[in-house]
């Protein structure tokens, strides 16, 4: 393999290694919460990607990756179903609780 094979062959072994290592996160997530989940893969700026995880149980949490081609490798590998957006049904299933709705009233004053 030549070195410029090389060097477009690395970026996908470390997207992998970094996929797999934010996944057993994920996985383990969604283990704790109903044993499965949902996620939304959102970027949040030219330097990072935001996986938005909603548990079977309502609760939710997220995960930054340091792209998107990760967060979505990451999101699969973990077996979560994968939603384009957060809106509608996904929106639905989220339990907030009295620390959320604490921190929220807090920025708005």
């Amino acid at each position: 393999m030549s070195s410029a094979e090389t060097a477009t062959a690395a970026p996908d072994a470390r997207t992998e290694r970094r996929a797999k290592r934010i996944a057993k996160h994920l996985t383990s997530f969604a283990r704790q919460h109903g044993g499965s989940a949902d996620a939304v893969v959102e970027y949040v700026g030219s330097v990072a990607t935001r996986i938005v995880v909603v548990g079977a149980d309502g609760a939710w949490g997220d995960q930054v990756a340091p792209s998107y081609a990760v967060g979505k490798r990451a999101a699969e590998l973990a077996g979560l179903t994968l939603h384009e957006d957060f809106e509608g049904e996904l929106g639905l299933k989220v339990k907030t609780g009295a620390y959320e709705w604490k921190r929220m009233a807090g920025i708005q004053i």
